[in-house]
């Protein structure tokens, strides 16, 4: 086998792996009643600081709200999907909420509230609310010394739909393939990650996003890309 094909076969294989294990994850969920993870289980939530440790490590300020974007940002808008097909509502939802521009957001919770419009109501709510960490990972740290943005091409995955459809629900697979480029003419790696979406009917013909399971991928030995940044909204929760 040649050695571009041989590429494609392992990447393949490797996808389908992950595949495999988000669709044990979730159906093992749906068996014990939880179902994928809300998107605001992590949200509100947390358990109290123990004791002393507050003064002892006192809690950093989450970042800033970044920019709004302008002309000049890499971050294009994406194409308002068919709200009657939910792959078209959870591939747009997927590219804008993976979609950086480090010159103009502070942390990946800015492209999560660019991608609000895909959310149900009640999830848009929790995600406003959302107070990211202050740090979001060596990933974004490298991203934003290049000023770079990421692109992402995402493959929905045919073999692997999760536990299945239900009446008023959707469970659909896909793997986000990200790159990242700098302003200074470096690139690297971007998000890479598998994800099983939940998607809900709101109304007639119209799908929302309702929750999503995530399965980094690997990162290569020396690699700085990573798929889910300490301060990464739980809307990409991994189980």
């Amino acid at each position: 086998m040649s050695g571009p094909n041989r590429n494609r076969k392992e990447k393949a294989d490797v996808r389908r792996g992950l595949v495999l294990a988000v669709t044990a994850i979730v159906a093992t969920s749906l068996l014990t009643g939880c179902g994928l993870r809300d998107l605001g289980d992590d949200k509100g939530s947390a358990a109290s600081p123990l004791p002393g440790v507050s003064e002892t490590f006192p809690l950093k300020a989450p970042p800033p709200a970044g920019k709004p974007l302008d002309a000049q940002a890499k971050v294009q808008p994406v194409p308002a999907p068919d709200p009657a097909d939910p792959v078209a509502v959870a591939h747009a939802w997927l590219t804008t909420a993976y979609t950086y521009d480090t010159a103009y957001d502070s942390s990946p919770q800015d492209a999560n509230l660019r991608a609000l419009v895909y959310l149900t109501d009640q999830q848009a709510e929790v995600e406003r609310s959302y107070r990211p960490g202050a740090a979001s990972g060596a990933a974004w740290a490298t991203w934003a010394e290049h000023k770079a943005w990421t692109t992402v091409e995402i493959t929905a995955d045919d073999e692997g739909q999760g536990p299945g459809d239900t009446p008023g629900a959707s469970y659909r697979t896909f793997a986000v393939d990200g790159k990242a480029h700098g302003r200074d003419g470096w690139t690297g790696t971007g998000p890479q990650l598998t994800a099983v979406v939940k998607l809900v009917m709101t109304g007639p013909g119209t799908w929302k996003v309702a929750g999503a399971t995530v399965i980094p991928a690997a990162t290569p030995p020396g690699s700085v890309a990573t798929s889910a940044p300490r301060s990464a909204s739980p809307s990409t929760t991994a189980r």
